[in-house]
């Protein structure tokens, strides 16, 4: 409008313009008092007085200087051709103002008619094109124009719309029923005052729309009792299936956009708060799932014999987040997981179970078997090395890495959650680097770990700040590390059994009596071992 108001009081108006947006939006509206402009008697800065005769007769219809055309009903070649003979004759006002809705339905040839007269119109004439598809319109037409955009109006915008009408025509309406208005006009203006008066003749605002929360109580809480309990009370209310799942889409995207954009979202006053809290406790990945499982829902209603049926459907996959494949659904699986995790009580931390080091196996008396089955457990990276070279005691070996603790925080507690929690947080490189390592020491929040050779030292920069990310999020304190070098961890480990499966193991004794499987594979340096471990159940060709 700011435009039209500045070409109407600069004496530069445009000979064509062409007015696009959805429908609603005021195009013919704005095309009637742009023509008020233009033929007024009286103008004040660009605008119509609205009092003079010409102002007057525009509003009533019956002006001679503006032309209206419906190109929907009036889209022949021979209907152009007889609006645009006219354009030459006379007219009582300063200018003769053609208004052409729905422009794109004009066929080719009136098209093509209309165009020979844009190219070269009268001086006193003005054409303005409506539309709401400007894409179908052709582009030589487009060219000859001035595109001006209309857009729908926001939730404010029309809440003020409405009060102003409700106002000037003394009409019996509380806010309650205006904020009903504002939700079903989405944006068109024409659609919401229609919305007003119908609310205003049945007096009730409860079934003008679908009342969806126990809908979104049944998703936050991943009910699916609850879910489907609540779409049968809104059937059997006569909502259609289709009906219900646009509705509910739409309100589902006002969720997410107010969570994400809250200023481009719709809603207003109680019914804002409303979406706010819905999407607050959904979460934004959670309405981005709902809003993707409702579209290919509502894709799927159009050709199924029970759309109902569909609906469900898509209601039990929100809250069965297993029943689907997407990457969505597996990651609020795992957000689920991680929450119960995160909220399930603590229980006293058992020491971590010994385990045996890099080439170590346990002690056992001569003539024992050693299998896969009754094999000591791999693993415990950073607790107490259970088992030195072969040979040495248990007591032995924990006298080695037994470290101390001091400050909030236990040692012993930190080894059992670091090996249980901390260590999978990392990534499969941190993994197999930490796994050589040693717990030294705990001096407040001072952690102490020992590698066995300056390359992995130099090796941790590369892991350190996923490894503080995973601290971090276990023990929620800011936990320093301080790595050293022991040469001596090699010379304890000595040769780790890393075990491998055999399609045909076979059984000998070894030097010292003790039998075990030839499956079972030596492994001679701490390198070694990291690559068994990486690649498990492969085989060193060359």
């Amino acid at each position: 409008m700011r435009a039209l108001r500045g070409a109407v009081n600069s004496g530069r108006v445009s000979h064509a313009y062409l007015f696009s947006g959805p429908r609603g939006t005021g195009k013919t509206t704005t095309a009637r008092i742009l023509a008020k402009a233009l033929n007024c008697e009286q103008p004040r800065d660009g605008d119509a007085c609205d009092r003079c005769a010409s102002c007057l007769a525009i509003t009533k219809g019956t002006s001679l200087d503006v032309i209206e055309l419906d190109a929907a009903s009036n889209n022949g070649v021979d209907d152009i051709r007889e609006i645009t003979a006219g354009a030459w004759h006379g007219t009582p006002g300063s200018w003769k103002i053609y208004i052409f809705d729905e422009v794109h339905q004009l066929s080719k040839a009136a098209s093509a008619a209309l165009l020979k007269t844009l190219e070269e119109p009268p001086q006193h004439v003005i054409f303005v094109l409506a539309t709401t598809d400007p894409h179908k319109v052709l582009p030589t037409i487009r060219s000859r124009t001035q595109h001006l955009e209309f857009r729908l109006f926001g939730g404010e915008t029309l809440g003020t719309l409405l009060r102003d009408v409700r106002s000037a025509a003394q009409l019996n309406a509380d806010d309650a029923t205006i904020e009903a208005a504002v939700r079903m006009g989405r944006g068109s203006a024409r659609d919401a005052l229609s919305a007003l008066d119908q609310l205003i003749a049945t007096g009730s605002v409860a079934d003008a729309r679908p009342e969806f929360d126990g809908l979104f109580h049944a998703l936050a809480n991943a009910d699916a009792v609850e879910a489907l309990s609540a779409l049968a009370v809104l059937t059997h209310e006569g909502w259609d299936p289709e009906q219900l799942a646009e509705n509910f889409a739409g309100e589902v995207r006002q969720a997410f956009l107010l969570q994400v954009a809250p200023k481009i979202a719709d809603p207003v006053d109680s019914d804002r708060e409303r979406l706010t809290t819905w999407g607050t406790q959904l979460g934004l990945a959670r309405t981005v799932r709902i809003l993707e499982t409702m579209g290919r829902a509502i894709r799927d209603m159009k050709g199924a014999p029970e759309k109902i049926v569909m609906l469900e459907i898509a209601m039990v996959r929100l809250v069965r987040p297993e029943l689907e494949s997407t990457y969505e659904a597996l990651d609020e699986r795992l957000s689920r997981l991680e929450h119960a995790s995160n909220t399930a009580p603590v229980l006293d931390a058992s020491p971590a179970p010994a385990s045996r080091p890099i080439g170590g196996a346990k002690d056992a008396p001569k003539g024992t078997k050693i299998r896969r089955d009754d094999a000591p457990d791999e693993g415990g990276p950073l607790g107490v090395q259970a088992v030195g070279a072969r040979g040495a005691s248990l007591e032995e070996t924990i006298k080695v890495v037994t470290p101390t603790s001091s400050g909030g925080l236990d040692v012993d507690d930190v080894r059992a959650r670091f090996v249980e929690r901390v260590i999978p947080r990392t990534s499969r490189s941190a993994q197999l680097l930490l796994k050589s390592a040693q717990i030294r020491s705990l001096n407040g929040t001072q952690l102490t770990i020992a590698l066995a050779t300056e390359e992995m030292r130099q090796n941790t920069e590369l892991i350190s700040q996923g490894l503080r990310g995973a601290l971090d999020h276990e023990f929620k304190v800011p936990i320093q590390i301080t790595w050293i070098v022991d040469p001596t961890i090699t010379s304890q480990l000595g040769t780790a059994v890393v075990r491998r499966k055999t399609t045909e193991p076979t059984e000998e004794v070894a030097d010292d009596g003790i039998e075990v499987d030839e499956s079972s594979i030596v492994v001679d340096s701490v390198a070694e071992h990291l690559i068994a471990q990486a690649f498990p159940g492969s085989e060193e060709i060359s």
